[in-house]
């Protein structure tokens, strides 16, 4: 399992939390939102889906990937 640590930005209650990590589940990965840096601490198995896969479908819930 690979992790990495996304900075993303526009999140800022439950519901953007549920969503960035509702996202990353249905992508095939486990996301943990932290709103206090705006980050999101992402594991997933590289050989079933790409980083940038996962970056897409957060994206498509509207907040944008700083890093």
């Amino acid at each position: 399992m690979k992790q990495v640590t996304l900075t993303v930005e526009g999140m800022s209650c439950n519901h953007c939390v549920n969503s960035v990590e509702g996202a990353l589940k249905n992508a095939g990965a486990f996301g943990k939102v932290d709103l206090a840096s705006n980050t999101v601490a992402v594991e997933y198995d590289e050989t079933k889906v790409s980083l940038e896969a996962l970056k897409e479908a957060i994206e498509e819930q509207g907040y944008d990937i700083v890093s």
